[in-house]
């Protein structure tokens, strides 16, 4: 199926490569030097898709976007060198049909043409913002890797509408930051964006806080309290570690999810809800409702959007633009003067499998600035142990299961702290009941 295919660069090589490409496959292609020129264009050529890069001198790509999107009945598909979540969330967020970087692979551009060609009749276009996404959490998430990519443009085409999304991944892939992401990237910004821990709450209480509660509902309910779906408004309530609730709460959230309603603890009226739910677990819930620990019904409610956030240690090509990243975050809030790692020190980042993933990267940088007496941190810095190397040789496999890494994390800082519960729960960010269930789990041998 041909197309009539506009292409904007100001790169002179890119733009005769393009053309002569898809000029081949059977399209009719114009090109265009800058976004000013393109306008200038699109009225007499009359374009059903636009590929335009994002960063042009004068207008860029994305305000290109934005004009073409109130002008012209074609699709816009971004491309960039310069990949990142936060220029594919607006482009996404805008509207854009799909985000490309460079360096392009011209069978998938070819497949994208036709795929674009195909829905173009289909397509249901909603009027979204064109501006830039900005606000808290959105220019946090740093990453090149195409499942990072995909996950941005995701992020932005969700920012779009309210529906529950259900986010998944190991311990400190950075869920929360994909829904604070959301949330900001979102017509409700401005509106309240409320982080639950659930396993950071005693259980008896988590109900209280999330639902609110009459005056003497309980013992100690002495005045009437609002619950967070109460004070979110129309924003966005984050239950993260959902996979860790009993049946009864889940019971209680599948009605909120069903028909938007809840009752506080001891009231007898529901009360209603806007907020938009975005739930997150490290365990596969799947798993869960076979094994009759989670209702397969409420699984089915949060896994509207499921969003698989990878390890660490399978986007490794990340780790040299986190680590950078993150060193200047980490560098300012010391007020260190250190400016950057030697060769030696990303190799170790890099075969280092990251259990703790980049949560445990930014940890490890932060005790490297620490560390260190001058401007580069090297390896000697990062006391990263062989235990999780990759092509590194144990003894003992268990040695590398994530049961043991676990373990004998806890165990490390429960020593450091010489077995205070209480500064072990704040170094690990974990809930004390939490740090308790561990302890037993694996008879750690610390008295409750």
């Amino acid at each position: 199926m041909s197309a009539r295919i506009l292409v904007v660069d100001d790169d002179p090589s890119i733009r005769e490569t393009l053309e002569r490409h898809l000029s081949r496959t059977g399209n009719e292609v114009a090109t265009a030097a800058t976004a000013e020129e393109a306008l200038n264009t699109v009225s007499s050529f009359g374009p059903t898709l636009v590929l335009t890069d994002v960063r042009m001198p004068g207008m860029d790509g994305l305000e290109l976007l934005a004009r073409l999107r109130e002008s012209v009945d074609a699709d816009v598909v971004v491309i960039t060198a310069y990949e990142g979540m936060q220029s594919a969330v607006a482009a996404m967020r805008a509207g854009a049909y799909d985000y490309l970087c460079k360096p392009l692979d011209l069978d998938h551009l070819d497949l994208l043409v036709e795929r674009a060609g195909r829905d173009r009749a289909l397509r249901r276009r909603a009027g979204r913002a064109a501006e830039e996404a900005s606000g808290p959490g959105v220019g946090e998430m740093v990453g090149q890797d195409p499942a990072m990519i995909e996950i941005y443009k995701l992020m932005g085409m969700l920012a779009g509408n309210r529906a529950t999304v259900l986010v998944t991944g190991e311990t400190g892939t950075g869920k929360e930051r994909i829904a604070r992401g959301i949330h900001f990237s979102s017509p409700a910004a401005a509106e309240p964006f409320i982080a639950v821990n659930c396993t950071a709450i005693p259980e008896p209480l988590l109900e209280a806080e999330l639902f609110g509660h009459t005056r003497g509902a309980f013992t100690g309910a002495v005045a009437q309290r609002e619950g967070y779906f109460a004070l979110a408004g129309a924003g966005t309530i984050f239950l993260d570690e959902i996979g860790d609730t009993t049946a009864e709460f889940q019971a209680k959230l599948l009605r909120v999810l069903e028909d938007r309603s809840f009752y506080p603890v001891g009231g007898e009226r529901p009360r209603r809800t806007e907020a938009r739910v975005i739930a997150a677990t490290q365990h596969p819930l799947e798993d869960r409702v076979r094994a009759g620990r989670f209702r397969e019904d409420l699984f089915f409610r949060l896994q509207v959007v499921e969003i698989r956030v990878p390890p660490l240690r399978e986007r490794r090509g990340d780790i040299p633009l986190l680590a950078e990243h993150l060193l200047r975050h980490v560098a300012r809030e010391l007020h260190a003067d250190v400016t950057g790692l030697t060769r030696a020190a990303l190799a170790s980042l890099q075969q280092y499998d990251w259990p703790g993933n980049v949560r445990e990267l930014e940890h490890t940088l932060t005790r490297a600035t620490v560390l260190c007496r001058g401007p580069l941190i090297d390896a000697e810095h990062l006391s990263l142990g062989r235990a999780h190397r990759t092509g590194s040789v144990s003894s003992d496999p268990a040695d590398d299961s994530l049961r043991a890494v676990e373990a004998s994390h806890v165990r490390r800082i429960l020593a450091r702290t010489g077995g205070n519960k209480r500064e072990t729960a704040r170094i690990l960010q974990i809930s004390r009941p939490r740090l308790d269930r561990l302890i037993d789990r694996y008879d750690l041998g610390v008295p409750r």
